[in-house]
């Protein structure tokens, strides 16, 4: 009978392992950017047709979604959260732009968005200051970075608005020295 329970207990211990190695560490909380603060975004940074946005941390996508629907860009969205990912190609397929936008499940800090003309963030300020090299270092001089909410500390915005009471940053990228 002492073999039964230790072998019980070992399945269950297994099991609750598997279970935790499957859950999602997020750095920061899923919060939409409300409706009017994401053409905000897009409007300070001046995006239009030919425009590449990428957005870290996409949630709903409503974002890049927004970008490919009313601006004419293209579009890539990154995740960790797998819900968030099928969520976000669902409001793309049912706004029309499937094939304007795309997402990916994955972690920002270890995703390539180099080739973004327009980098948007709502993310938390360390979050922002952790990437705040990897922007510099890989993006084109010119490109736009715009957060909602949230700065980058001794890197001080080229502009910056509010948006019914949210504060909202532009930022261009610098020539590299």
């Amino acid at each position: 009978m002492k073999s039964i329970n230790y072998l019980f207990a070992l399945l269950f211990l297994c099991g609750a392992l598997q279970l935790n190695a499957q859950q999602i560490t997020l750095d920061v909380p899923y919060v939409p950017t409300p409706q009017n603060v994401v053409e905000g975004m897009l409007d300070l940074a001046n995006v239009g047709k030919g425009d590449v946005v990428y957005d870290l941390g996409c949630g709903d996508g409503r974002i890049v979604i927004t970008a490919a629907k009313k601006y004419e860009a293209t579009g890539i969205g990154v995740d960790l959260n797998p819900e968030r990912i099928k969520e976000a190609s669902q409001n793309a397929r049912e706004a029309g732009v499937e094939d304007k936008v795309t997402f990916y499940e994955g972690d920002l800090f270890n995703f390539d968005f180099s080739k973004a003309s327009v980098l948007t963030l709502y993310l938390l300020p360390d979050v922002n200051l952790k990437l705040m090299p990897k922007i510099l270092s890989e993006m084109k001089p010119g490109s736009r970075v715009v957060s909602h909410a949230f700065d980058m500390g001794n890197w001080k915005p080229d502009e910056q608005i509010s948006v019914n009471g949210s504060t909202v940053y532009l930022w261009i990228v610098p020539e590299k020295k």
